[in-house]
């Protein structure tokens, strides 16, 4: 009896030892990718801070490797949905023709916290923040005027901003493009009805979808619908790995990714069923006084690809480009980040030649 219990000790001693030194492989190698990413490219920048912003901290990095490049501004999706624990990963591949400003806006990533959930959103508080942020990226940097890039939401975000404000911004890059939700609400359900037929399955979750009463079941059951026939964001996989990136991510520590896990941007939900978010609408919103380009995927349904193209033929713009990614879903900039790199860089030839 006494050899067995000294055996079993020996054996949870061992194990403890293992998972010790699993622990301490797993911080080691990720502080060793982490201080790969952080190094500073020589002439460039490699930086990250809080800005002040209506009474909120919000967080931004700053990267290229040459700090005279024209700067960009991503504006990431949602609203709410920051990608800061990946998007480095993508960004940093435009780093040596622009200096790329990625922003987690108000409440959400590393800019969240639980008494912002105490403040309605609004579109002037939100355009408020917008303007600001700009106002702070052109004296920090020194420029006189931002190209703002937009993803999804950041679409209808950044081209309010380009409308209202276009002496701040040198040109509008907008990828997955939104005109207006109810309509592209309209035009998804209308898609899925061909993509579910007879099946039941679809049916029931067609049944959910009814356009303007946007709760959480509604957006269950439409990311559902995309998942189940091939049209979801991460559908075409990505080019890079996602796990990877998040492990050596250089501005996240711990603590920060149980933040980001347990943020609950209820002040989103809200947002999305408000007047509020209505304002945003790019309806019949044609006239520019920027370039503007876009860059969309010809499978993307979550924000309808054919309404974008419409709209696009119908701006009037200093210069204007539309690029159709193919095969390629809403969730492009992982999907096919190295493709769309690379018409990111024409664009940027084509604004600073």
């Amino acid at each position: 009896m006494k050899s067995i219990v000294k055996t079993m000790g020996k054996i949870v001693k061992w194990i403890m030892i293992a998972i010790v030194v699993v622990i301490l492989l797993f911080l080691i190698i990720r502080a060793i990718g982490r201080a790969y990413y952080r190094r500073t490219p020589k002439g460039g920048i490699n930086e990250s801070m809080y800005v002040e912003i209506n009474g909120t901290k919000q967080w931004i990095s700053i990267y290229g490797e040459d700090i005279n490049n024209p700067v960009l501004l991503y504006l990431h999706g949602g609203p709410g949905s920051s990608t800061s624990s990946y998007d480095y990963a993508f960004t940093r591949q435009w780093a040596d023709v622009y200096t790329v400003v990625t922003w987690d806006q108000r409440n959400c990533g590393k800019s969240y916290s639980i008494e912002q959930n105490n403040t309605e959103l609004t579109y002037e508080l939100l355009m408020s923040d917008g303007i600001e942020m700009t106002k702070y990226i052109l004296e920090y940097l020194e420029k006189d005027k931002i190209t703002l890039l937009g993803h999804s939401w950041g679409t209808y975000y950044g081209c309010n901003l380009v409308l209202n404000y276009p002496e701040y911004y040198e040109a509008y890059i907008g990828t997955g493009q939104l005109v207006d939700f109810d309509e592209n609400e309209i035009a998804f359900k209308e898609s899925a009805s061909e993509w579910v037929g007879d099946d039941a399955e679809g049916l029931a979750l067609l049944s959910r979808l009814n356009v303007g009463d946007y709760t959480g079941d509604y957006f269950a059951a439409r990311n559902s619908l995309m998942v189940k026939y091939g049209y979801d964001m991460f559908a075409d996989g990505t080019d890079y790995s996602l796990g990877a990136a998040q492990y050596f991510n250089p501005y996240y520590s711990l603590s920060d990714y149980t933040n980001y896990m347990n943020a609950k941007n209820t002040v989103y939900d809200k947002f999305l069923s408000s007047k509020e978010f209505n304002k945003f609408s790019l309806a019949g919103r044609y006239e520019y006084q920027v370039p503007f380009f876009n860059i969309n995927g010809d499978k993307d349904y979550q924000t309808n690809y054919l309404i974008a193209q419409d709209y696009f033929d119908n701006i009037v713009a200093p210069n204007k480009k539309i690029y159709i990614m193919e095969n390629t879903t809403h969730g492009l900039l992982e999907s096919k980040s190295k493709e769309f790199s690379r018409i990111l860089h024409e664009i940027a030839e084509i604004i600073n030649p």
